[in-house]
Order: structure tokens, then C-alpha cells, then sequence
């Protein structure tokens, strides 16, 4: 196998031992048809050398890596789901391939799966993944690393010959098995599973595995959990601040769903804003709204809640209460940072910059139903140094109002950051890449009914534009 002189294969995760996985093997797929190969990703890993078939032979027959993980692992979690505790839950439909170090930073990186079998925790599931979400998976982590958001990376996607029957969509329907890049699989529920046992003991060997190989700068720190919880909580609420600043829905943000990184990942009914609406849900069977738009930073401050809640086992309540209560500070700031990268400026100061960042808001309010949520980016990108372009291009007269003269006013002082970003042939188009509900249905439609992948690999590739352009990532 040419593996390059990048591939660094470490495989720490069993070190942890049997509490926290179970070896599984992938199911026996029949057919292994490559899709997609993220040659960007696999070069930050050692693996942009394989040929398509080694490709295959790893990414859709899981031939294990060299030196790394002889048996996939499927993890064990438990965690809410839409606030309901869970503990029949686990790796269902994926597990952990291998563990390698990045080239340049050294930092640990995870290759996981879903849709590759059936498991221990899958219950009544068959452990497979539409192709479609497949599909929708790849645009999605595209699209939220285009926009500055920090997400698993869609390795890898292999349709597997197989039918579907699913209630959600027309059955039944294609299947594939997708690979991610993340920085870890360890999520809350990680740790809410132990906690359920009352295994203090376990959690605190997930505390120290965590701050070993995640959070190195904590190890003298006195309270360690304490410590670690300080740590995913400033990831998490500047996570949550991209998002918001994205556009973006999640739409099922459970607590098995959130990592001790503050990466974002397992894209299910996910959407992107058409228009500003913090009612705005993704997910047809959210019907509370508990995950819309809006209420995110309170469902990842109540997730983190939940994490504090199973620390308590191995620390004092205060100290993480205290912690807990840093929350909606830290949140402001990484919505205030999201939103000034958004709009390319530099920042000024922390009073001027919130005043901007509601300026802003006012202003998408004031655009009403007609203004779309990235344009908006894409015109004031660069503040008034767009302003020429903002005013003759297709939405300037939905730029006249009371809250858009104000929002002109709080740019005047503002600098661009990295000017040369407009000179980007990007800017001279009328619009922004989107990447909303219908268009992906659209380039699904075109998959289903003909088998063309065109416009698939047409939108990566617009998307790619955007975000060598924006440089937000």
C-alpha cells in the first residue's frame, strides 16, 4: 500500500480498554462503487496515495490501515434524544476504523463510519446508510467548512449495492457506507454512559485520556474536570456562535451528538437558513421546535448541563456550576467573532464589535422575507468596502431601510480583514453558493432518476470556490 511519508498511524482509543467499546466487523457489502474521495483531506493523513481500488479495499471493505486498529471499535455511549435519556444507544451504524496524526499539527484524528453494519447497539436497525444521506452529508461538511464552521470531513462515500426501506423517504432506496475525518468520536455521552453506571472510575480515565491527547495545556491543572469541562465549554459555545453565524440548523442536537472537541457532525435532517427566522426548524419531527434556529446556544447549554452533571462523579458541583455559568459570555463572544470573520472586518473592540454584530441582525430582520441569509454575507463582505457592490447588484433595494442606514453607519470605522479576499473572481457574481433544501433535493433527483453525478461534483466544486475565496476555515 503507498501510503506517503505523512501517514503517522496511533491508535490510542483502545488503550481506554473494554468499557468504552466493543470490536465489530463491517458488513459484507454487494457491491463497493466509489462516489466520492476527499484527495484534500487524505492528504493532511498520509492517504491521497491510494489508488481507488486500495481506496475501496479500506474505505469500503475496511481492510484495516497499516499499524492501526486491527478491528473496527464501535463505541459506547448513551445520551439524550430531544431531552429524553437514552441508554439502549451506541455506535448503531458505525464504529471507529483507525487513528492517525495530522501532517504539520500532529494533532489526532479519527476515521469513523456510518452506514457500515450492524453493531451491538443498532436494536431493530439494519446499520446502513441511504445513499442520499450520504449525498446530503458530503454537501453538508463541505459547505460548513466553506463557512468557517469546524466539522467532521466527508473522507470518503461508497455506494453498497443494496435497497432500503426507509419511512422518511420513497423506498426503497440506495445504500452507502460514508467515512468522516474528525478530531474525536468521544462525545457527551461518552461520559453520561459511565455516569449512568456509577462508574466515577471510568470517567475519570476519560477525563485524563481526554486532556492527554486533546487538551495537553490542562495537565498540571488542579481539578482536571473541572478544567476539562472549562475547555469543551469555550469549543462548544464558539461552535454554536459559527452556526449561528452559518445559518446553519442542526436539527438534532441530542447530547450523543455534541464531541468533547467542538467539532460539528453526524449530519441527519440538517437545513441552512433561506431567510432569517429563529423559529426556523430542520427536522419535520421536531415538532416543539426544541432544535430551531434560535434556541441552539440553549440546547448546547443544556447539553453541556448534562456533561457537568456526569463530571460531578469525579468533581465538587460548585467549581462546574461555576463553570456552566461562564456560558452565555463565551457564547456571546465566539457569535461576535463568528459573525466579523462572516463579514471579513476586523475587529475593533468587544462593545463596538456587539453593537455591529445587532446591527446586523436588525438589518436581516428589516430585509424581511426577500433576503436570503448568505447573501447578505456575500454583499457586505468586506463592510463598505462592498458597499458599491452591495448597492447596484440584485438586492440593493432591499438595502434603503432605517436598520441598513444604521448597520452603513457602525461599518464606517470598521477595516476589512485581508482586503485582497475581493479581488477573488467569486465577488463578481451576483450571488453566493447556497445550499438550500431544494437544490439538494435537486441534485439528488438527478442521482435517483439517472444516475448522474454531475451535478453533484459541479456543486463541490462552486462550493470549493467559496471557500478558497472566503479563506474562512
Amino acid at each position: 500500500m503507498p501510503v506517503s511519508p505523512r501517514y503517522r498511524p496511533d491508535p490510542q482509543f483502545p488503550r481506554l480498554g473494554p468499557e468504552f467499546a466493543d470490536p465489530v466487523a463491517a458488513a459484507d457489502f454487494p457491491a463497493t462503487i466509489l462516489r466520492h474521495r476527499n484527495d484534500r483531506a487524505a492528504a493532511t493523513v498520509g492517504l491521497e496515495t491510494l489508488t481507488d481500488d486500495e481506496w475501496i479495499r479500506h474505505f469500503g471493505r475496511f481492510e484495516p490501515l497499516p499499524d492501526n486498529l486491527p478491528t473496527p471499535l464501535a463505541l459506547r455511549y448513551h445520551g439524550h434524544q430531544f431531552r429524553v435519556y437514552n441508554p439502549d444507544i451506541g455506535d448503531g451504524r458505525g464504529f471507529l476504523f483507525a487513528q492517525l496524526r495530522e501532517a504539520g499539527t500532529g494533532r489526532l484524528l479519527d476515521l469513523g463510519t456510518k452506514g457500515s453494519g450492524q453493531t451491538p447497539y443498532s436494536r431493530f436497525g439494519d446499520g446502513r446508510l441511504t445513499l442520499k444521506g450520504g449525498v446530503r452529508e458530503v454537501l453538508a461538511t463541505a459547505m460548513l467548512e466553506a463557512l468557517g464552521v469546524p466539522t467532521s470531513k466527508s473522507f470518503s462515500l461508497v455506494e453498497t449495492g443494496e435497497k432500503l426501506t426507509r419511512n422518511d423517504e420513497p423506498s426503497p432506496t440506495r445504500s452507502a457506507v460514508l467515512t468522516r475525518l474528525s478530531h474525536s468520536h468521544i462525545r457527551f455521552g461518552t461520559f453520561q454512559r459511565h455516569a449512568y453506571f456509577d462508574r466515577g472510575d471510568l470517567i475519570g480515565e476519560l477525563v485524563d485520556h481526554a486532556i492527554t491527547l486533546y487538551y495537553p495545556g490542562l495537565g498540571n491543572a488542579p481539578d482536571r474536570p473541572v478544567a476539562l469541562l472549562a475547555a469543551i465549554l469555550a469549543r462548544s459555545a464558539d461552535l454554536v456562535g459559527r452556526w449561528m453565524a452559518a445559518g446553519f440548523v442542526h436539527g438534532v442536537l441530542n447530547t450523543d451528538n455534541m464531541s468533547l472537541t467542538g467539532e460539528s457532525f453526524d449530519y441527519g435532517p440538517y437545513r441552512f437558513l433561506p431567510r432569517n427566522d429563529p423559529n426556523f426548524t430542520a427536522a419535520y419531527f421536531d415538532e416543539t421546535g426544541l432544535y430551531a434556529f434560535g434556541r441552539q446556544p440553549e440546547a448546547v447549554f443544556w447539553n453541556l448541563r448534562q456533561l457537568a452533571g456526569a463530571l460531578s462523579l469525579v468533581s465538587e458541583t460548585d467549581p462546574l456550576v461555576e463553570v456552566l455559568n461562564s456560558f452565555s459570555g463565551a457564547y456571546r463572544a465566539g457569535l461576535t467573532a463568528a459573525m466579523l470573520r462572516r463579514l471579513g472586518l476586523a475587529p475593533r473592540g468587544a462593545d463596538a464589535d456587539i453593537d455591529l454584530v445587532n446591527g446586523a441582525f436588525r438589518a436581516l430582520a428589516e430585509g424581511g422575507p426577500e433576503l436570503r441569509w448568505e447573501p447578505f454575507f456575500f454583499d457586505w463582505f468586506g463592510g463598505l468596502a462592498s458597499a458599491e457592490r452591495a448597492l447596484a447588484g440584485p438586492r440593493a433595494a432591499l438595502y434603503g431601510g432605517e436598520a441598513f442606514t444604521e448597520f452603513r453607519r457602525q461599518l464606517e470605522p470598521y477595516e476589512m480583514d485581508r482586503p485582497q479576499r475581493l479581488s477573488a473572481a467569486y465577488f463578481t457574481a451576483p450571488d453566493p453558493e447556497e445550499l438550500l433544501y431544494d437544490e439538494i433535493e435537486a441534485i439528488w433527483a438527478a442521482i435517483a432518476d439517472a444516475d448522474d453525478w454531475s451535478p453533484f461534483q459541479a456543486k463541490l466544486g462552486r462550493i470549493e470556490t467559496a471557500r478558497q475565496a472566503l479563506a474562512l476555515d
